[in-house]
């Protein structure tokens, strides 16, 4: 949050006043983007929300505002449930205003309120009460409240609220894990539970570089972004009875947003790039587009390595990591000899010369690599995806990138928490490569399913564990 500073020493005079107060710290988020699409327009928005909805909650719950910078605002409050209630009654405000309005071109605020010593010089304040509250209002969802624990015992049973524990936090410049609690919003309700009332809603961007990529969104709640991998399709995979079932059951929790990555699907094929570095940036190019700010990322497969890549470049954007059926080493990178190397190689060769066509024998051998234990219309339909997805020679590229991919080096620089879920007998990525995956990451959590299909199957029964698994992480948050 821009302008308010960590620092109490500015002080005037000699001796200091001091008084116990609950400290409200919010700031927009996406700012930055809003005013570099349209500054007079937002700023004319945000001077609307403010006289409108912002300032009459703030004194109708006897705040006092202490400072405003370009994108946030100190509010001051005697009662730590007044300032509660003046934060739920402004999200919800928010939200109300928002409906209809297309997600990257909201305005929405994060919130952090504690309760804590403050110092007062003149008309501003200082001290732990200010600092931890502007560190919580950074890890607050977008359109959500995060409060420590000081404030949550304050307020438990005198609001009718609902707060999720988030554990321990170690917040920036505060020498002590903070306990934080999200309070849960009427404004962010649970995705719809009937799978055939969900509507995808598909939308362009471009990379700095001016591939035109494709992504999708679905559900209703807070967001989750699925990293692009292999073989994607954002309609395609959505219609399929493959992959149709995954993303719904997601997308009942969460907003789910997905992108086809360069060289695949509705995004361009022909482009010049195809590399972990112009992945990374992808994924940048995508969220910016949709207007998120901070969000969990769900990778699978190669796109375990590309989320962990972002991870590590934008720390404060990523809360949480899922990592499924992925590697930190591709396999070219993992061969121990020129035997196993060889015969990496040789399916990349089988790639060019066979994709998308009508041979049984390659359909065969991918499907029994991806699919093991599928139906055979199953097998058929994979085929298809083959198709659609890429071309022979986008498929070849992006595989022997993939497979040259190494971020071991990056693994212990991941600071988030993050599950990864591994299936022992996968053919596609080995069982080992998912372990060395989550040795690497400080902290993980390593989750080892049974089965052997890489592509969580809808008849998998391990497929509903992967799912429960990834709820009962992100929930928790």
């Amino acid at each position: 949050m821009g302008g308010i500073t960590d620092a109490g020493a500015y002080l005037t005079g000699e001796r200091a006043e001091r008084r116990l107060a609950a400290v409200l710290a919010t700031d927009i988020a996406g700012y930055s983007r809003l005013m570099g699409r349209d500054e007079e327009g937002t700023l004319a928005n945000l001077k609307s929300l403010r006289k409108m909805l912002v300032d009459p909650a703030i004194a109708a719950h006897r705040g006092r505002i202490v400072k405003t910078t370009g994108d946030g605002m100190l509010v001051e409050f005697a009662s730590v449930v007044d300032a509660v209630d003046c934060a739920v009654k402004m999200q919800r405000g928010m939200a109300a205003q928002n409906t209809g309005v297309s997600r990257d071109l909201r305005i929405e605020f994060r919130i952090g309120i504690h309760v804590g010593d403050i110092i007062i010089d003149d008309s501003d304040i200082f001290g732990d009460g200010v600092n931890i509250a502007a560190r919580l209002e950074g890890i607050a969802e977008t359109g959500g409240i995060c409060i420590s624990r000081q404030v949550y015992d304050q307020i438990e049973g005198k609001l009718p609220l609902t707060c999720r524990p988030l554990g321990p936090q170690k917040l920036k410049n505060i020498s002590k894990p903070v306990d934080a609690y999200a309070i849960d919003l009427d404004g962010q309700p649970a995705g719809p539970v009937d799978p055939e009332n969900m509507n995808l809603k598909v939308d362009y961007c471009r990379a700095s570089d001016g591939v035109r990529l494709a992504y999708a969104t679905v559900g209703n709640g807070p967001p989750l972004v699925k990293t692009a991998n292999w073989m994607n399709h954002v309609e395609f995979d959505w219609e399929s009875p493959d992959l149709h079932h995954l993303y719904t059951a997601l997308a009942r929790d969460f907003t789910l947003l997905r992108y086809d990555a360069r060289g695949n699907g509705l995004s361009d094929w022909d482009v010049a790039d195809v590399s972990l570095d112009a992945w990374v940036n992808d994924i940048e190019t995508v969220v910016d587009a949709a207007g998120l700010d901070r969000f969990p990322l769900f990778g699978m497969s190669q796109g375990c390595a590309t989320s962990v890549a972002f991870a590590v470049r934008h720390p404060e954007r990523v809360t949480h990591l899922v990592l499924y059926g992925g590697f930190a080493r591709g396999a070219y990178r993992r061969a121990n000899n020129e035997l196993e190397l060889q015969q990496a190689k040789a399916l990349a060769t089988l790639i060019r010369t066979g994709w998308g066509g009508d041979s049984p024998v390659f359909r065969q051998l991918f499907s029994s690599l991806f699919m093991p234990g599928g139906t055979p219309e199953q097998l058929q339909r994979f085929a298809e995806r083959q198709r659609r997805t890429t071309s022979a020679e986008c498929a070849y590229r992006y595989f022997e990138t993939t497979r040259n991919l190494d971020v071991s080096e990056l693994l212990a620089k991941v600071n988030v928490p993050t599950l990864v879920m591994h299936k022992r007998d996968d053919l596609v990525q080995p069982f080992e490569a998912g372990r060395e995956l989550a040795a690497g990451i400080p902290g993980a959590r390593f989750v080892a399913l049974p089965g052997k299909n890489h592509m969580p199957l809808a008849q998998d029964p391990e497929t509903e564990r992967m799912l429960e698994e990834i709820r009962l992480f992100l929930k928790g948050r």
